[in-house]
């Protein structure tokens, strides 16, 4: 009987070291890992929605904002050849921005284009609603654009974080400039 339960506890021992070392403890492991990743990235982006004293905007609502005809300007601020001229959400209006954070205005950043001309893009209206995308959530670009825009004086100024990779991931339709 003794034996019996010595060897019924090396047997428990034996399969806990198993199943720790397995690959469904590595799955676990690794769900904690990305755990850690996507609060990382959730961290990023509030601080600088907090820095930028912008509002953020999803997928779905900025799709029903198109779809009910709301008047807003969307601003793609990825490179034009590269890929605006390849993919982009319809009826949005290419300006570059760069990835670094842009405390100071600078041409040489933004394609040779001056705040004014990224003012006049946005247009004159200053509670109109500006949405400024860029490829994905890590991209910063789009904090430049929607940052500079709240410099100039835009109230509703909106950042779509998941970019033209959500837009595609939700399966919308994208527009090409030929």
């Amino acid at each position: 009987m003794k034996q019996l339960k010595r060897m019924m506890v090396i047997v428990f021992c034996v399969s806990l070291g198993v199943l720790v070392s397995s690959p469904a403890m590595a799955f676990l492991d690794n769900k904690f890992v990305k755990e850690v990743e996507k609060e990382t990235g959730a961290v990023k982006l509030v601080r600088e929605v907090q820095k930028g004293g912008y509002d953020v905007v999803r997928t779905d609502e900025l799709k029903t904002w198109i779809d009910e005809g709301r008047n807003l300007v969307i601003v793609d601020t990825m490179p034009y050849e590269a890929s605006y001229k390849k993919n982009h959400i319809p009826g949005a209006v290419q300006f570059l921005f760069p990835i670094p954070d842009m405390m100071q205005w600078d041409n040489a950043e933004t394609a040779g284009k001056s705040k004014e001309d990224y003012d006049s893009l946005l247009g004159g209206d200053k509670d109109k609603t500006i949405v400024v995308y860029c490829g994905f959530v890590k991209c910063t670009r789009s904090h430049n654009g929607a940052l500079w825009a709240k410099k100039l004086g835009y109230k509703n100024v909106y950042r779509y974080p998941g970019g033209i990779f959500a837009w595609k991931g939700a399966k919308h339709e994208v527009a090409k400039e030929e």
